[in-house]
C-alpha cells in the first residue's frame, strides 16, 4: 500500500521516530496511525528518538582487521555514560559497526547520515540521473520522480546508517544502533569511522 506523507509527517510528530522508521511503522500497520505508534513503542524506536538529543560524551574505538590484516577499520561511538561504554552489548554494537565498514565494499560508505552529505554532491548525482533518464528516453513528467528515486539509492549506499546491515539486510544499520538505544537505556551516536585497505591509493 502507499503510504502518504502527511501520516508519516503526522507519526514523527508522535514519536519522534526517524522518517523511515514512521514509513515502515505506517506499512506494518496498514495505514493505522495507533497501530503504528504501537509498533514503534514495541520496536523501542519510539523511545529512541527521546534520546537522540542527550549528550554522549563517553563510548569507544572499536577497531576491525579483515582479510589477514588486509582490511582495517576504526569506529568511534558514543554514549552517556562509561558504564553502558563497558557493557558487553555496547562493546558488541561498535564491533559489529566496524564490521558492516568493513564488508560494505564496493558500496563504500563515505558519511554516517544523509544530513552530512554536500548539497552539490547531491545536486551532481541528480543531474547525472536526470541525464540518464533523458538519454533513455523517458518523458519528462517521470524524469524528476526517477532521479528522487536514483538519489535516494545513493544516499543510502553511501551513509553508514542508511546501509542494510550486514547480518539482517531487513534491517538497517540505523535501525540496529536504534535497538542498542532503546535495549541500554542511553542515548548513541556513531560519530566517525577511517577505513583502511591495503595498497589503495590515499
Amino acid at each position: 500500500m502507499e503510504i502518504r506523507a502527511e501520516a508519516v509527517k503526522e507519526l514523527r510528530e508522535k514519536t519522534g521516530a526517524g522518517f523511515m522508521d514512521c514509513k515502515k511503522a505506517l506499512a506494518e500497520a496498514s495505514g493505522d496511525l495507533e497501530q503504528a505508534v504501537r509498533w514503534l513503542r514495541e520496536k523501542g524506536l519510539a523511545a529512541a528518538a527521546k534520546k537522540a538529543g542527550r549528550a554522549t560524551s563517553e563510548g569507544m574505538v572499536g577497531t576491525y582487521l579483515h582479510a589477514g590484516g588486509r582490511i582495517g577499520v576504526l569506529v568511534e561511538v558514543n554514549c552517556e555514560t562509561d558504564f553502558v561504554a563497558k557493557t558487553p552489548d555496547f562493546q558488541n554494537l561498535v564491533k559489529e559497526l566496524a564490521m558492516q565498514v568493513a564488508a560494505a565494499s564496493p558500496a563504500l560508505p563515505r558519511y554516517i547520515r544523509r544530513e552530512e552529505v554536500p548539497a552539490d554532491v547531491v545536486e551532481q548525482e541528480r543531474e547525472i540521473y536526470r541525464a540518464q533518464a533523458k538519454s533513455s528516453g523517458k518523458p519528462e513528467k517521470v524524469i524528476e520522480k526517477i532521479a528522487d528515486g536514483k538519489v535516494d539509492k545513493f544516499l543510502s549506499d553511501v551513509c553508514l546508517l542508511e546501509q542494510p546491515f550486514i547480518r539482517d539486510p531487513e534491517k538497517t544499520v540505523k535501525d540496529v544502533v536504534s535497538e542498542a538505544i532503546a535495549k541500554l537505556g542511553e542515548n548513541i551516536n556513531v560519530r566517525r569511522f577511517a577505513r583502511f585497505q591495503l595498497g589503495e591509493s590515499a
